[in-house]
């Protein structure tokens, strides 16, 4: 099978790495040519155009930073994926955006999978993803075997791509409202003397979550550079789950508030620190000291 990927950024090149590693023929592209130079020493092809990239693909891999990357690389290259082609979209975008491309490959004669992924750059190199799967039954099951090859598990959620994507916007929703929630809560215990690393210690005994543990250290310890996922990232995504809401008619009065409690930071020109840093927010309000002053 010849695969094209495109994305080679903190998530796309370490899962793209760990296709070729299964020894599959891999052709990668990249908008900023020198990260895909950097796979040249892999057994990679190199593409200097996402077209070249997809004329010969049995099956094509997006991993973009956002939607507007998606579609500034696919709008005009799709037609060069050959009839019957695979996309397996691994980006965060949109539900009407994903409904938009399930049409256009179904114009096109090709199949598509919705297939975004839970978890930061660290765990891609770890091979460590969890991966929603959405798309017709063979089509899935076409997927599966590059997919497993990116991350620990494949969790298939139906046969309408938009399904994987609507899980994925949930999901990103769940983890924003434990970001604001420890930040309120470590606010709250240190104005009572326990320190915020304590709390933490208790809520990883209650819960055994690798996310709050490594969130929550975020947080509490207010290390929020590097950035495993940048703040004006997660402010987007509260936008598209905003946007499926309102498409769905659910309401989401957490959602909204996470929003501005986002574009409240991203003003203070923190939208290049991790997303975390929207709990800091909480002891700002609360008048406590940053850490170092």
């Amino acid at each position: 099978m010849k695969i094209a990927f495109i994305g080679l950024g903190s998530m796309g090149a370490p899962m793209a790495r760990h296709l070729i590693d299964t020894g599959v023929d891999v052709t990668v592209y990249n908008r900023t040519a020198a990260k895909a130079q950097a796979f040249a020493e892999t057994g990679a092809r190199v593409a200097e155009t996402a077209k070249e990239a997809l004329t010969e693909a049995d099956a094509l891999i997006t991993m973009l930073a956002d939607e507007h990357a998606v579609r500034e690389v696919l709008d005009s290259a799709l037609t060069s994926l050959p009839r019957g082609a695979l996309h397996i979209s691994m980006s965060t975008i949109s539900v009407a955006y994903s409904r938009q491309l399930a049409e256009r490959h179904t114009q096109l004669n090709q199949r598509y999978v919705a297939a975004p992924v839970f978890g930061r750059p660290d765990a891609a190199a770890a091979k460590k993803l969890w991966i929603v799967a959405g798309g017709h039954a063979e089509d899935r099951a076409r997927a599966r075997p590059l997919l497993e090859a990116m991350g620990q598990g494949v969790i298939e959620v139906g046969d309408d791509p938009i399904s994987a994507n609507t899980v994925k916007l949930a999901g990103n929703h769940v983890i924003a409202g434990m970001l604001q929630s420890l930040g309120e809560s470590f606010a709250l215990v240190r104005k009572a003397g326990v320190s915020a690393e304590q709390f933490l210690d208790i809520i990883n005994r209650l819960f055994k979550s690798p996310v709050y543990e490594n969130y929550g250290n975020n947080i509490a310890t207010e290390q929020f550079s590097p950035a495993g996922f940048k703040l004006r990232l997660g402010l987007k995504d509260m936008r598209l789950i905003l946007a499926a809401a309102d498409a769905s008619e659910t309401p989401m009065p957490l959602a909204s508030l996470l929003h501005d409690r986002m574009l409240t930071a991203v003003v203070q020109d923190m939208g290049d620190l991790d997303w975390s840093v929207v709990g800091r927010l909480a002891a700002d309000d609360a008048g406590l000291a940053r850490k170092g002053e």
